[in-house]
């Protein structure tokens, strides 16, 4: 049954319902291959639904930004004596080659760049900051992103240990979710999951008589940590966002 267009495209994560109404008047809205203008039109739930001219880059204006989280430092609501994650994006730790304007609009008011996604203090590895309401909720939403953890352990997993993590659990009386567990080396296993209950997965690993020495985050979907130096950020790039838009996967 046809949906309307701007129903579809909130859904998948393009933009809210509102901003969706508007960059259909713009005319900047492609459904099958063909512009769309009126207000109300409709597609197939699987229509092939892109933004053009201009569109891609009206959503782009808001920001997103990928911060290299070191250890120690909280990424929400810090404690006295704790340093917040914004306080590190600053002008001189700014990654790479970016738009000046971008630059100076992450530094202005870092504060106000909301933490998809939160690591825990004793965690290290990508944070997403954005001012993006539809990347946040498309990262935090539920909506099937992966995410992509490096977990290294005092002891070595075995392979009866490693069958238990990718079972059927429950934390707080709630059925996880599949993970994906593979070993990496003797010490270190590769964990994908696609929810974050608090503490996950030192939690599930300690139930199996694991112990979590280091928790790095890889990649969020499509958005990668790459070369980015700890303690640095860089500006999300709009072909990243683009993707993270229409997959989850890392």
């Amino acid at each position: 049954m046809a949906e309307r267009v701007a129903k579809l495209m909130a859904s998948r994560g393009l933009c809210s319902r509102r901003e969706a109404e508007r960059l259909i008047e713009q005319g900047v809205v492609q459904v099958d291959g063909v512009i769309v203008r009126e207000q109300g039109c409709k597609a197939s739930p699987d229509a092939d639904i892109r933004l053009v001219g201009g569109g891609a880059a009206h959503l782009g204006a808001r920001l997103t930004i990928l911060l290299h989280k070191p250890v120690g430092v909280v990424s929400t609501q810090p404690s006295p004596g704790q340093m917040p994650a914004w306080k590190l994006v600053t002008r001189t730790r700014v990654h790479g080659r970016s738009d000046a304007g971008l630059v100076a609009s992450a530094t202005a008011e870092p504060w106000t760049l909301s933490v998809a996604g939160r690591l825990d203090r004793a965690s290290r590895g990508l944070l997403v900051m954005t001012q993006d309401g539809t990347i946040a909720r498309r990262l935090i939403g539920g909506q099937g992103v992966e995410k992509s953890y490096l977990v290294r352990t005092s002891e070595a997993a075995t392979d009866a240990q490693l069958g238990k993590l990718r079972g059927r659990l429950r934390l707080d009386d709630e059925v996880l979710q599949p993970m994906r567990v593979e070993r990496v080396d003797a010490d270190t296993l590769r964990f994908v999951l696609v929810e974050g209950k608090k503490h996950q997965i030192r939690r599930v690993c300690r139930r199996f008589g694991l112990t979590v020495v280091d928790l790095f985050r890889t990649a969020i979907g499509p958005l990668g940590l790459g070369d980015l130096p700890e303690g640095q950020w860089r500006v999300a790039r709009p072909e990243e966002l683009e993707r993270l838009r229409v997959d989850g996967r890392v």
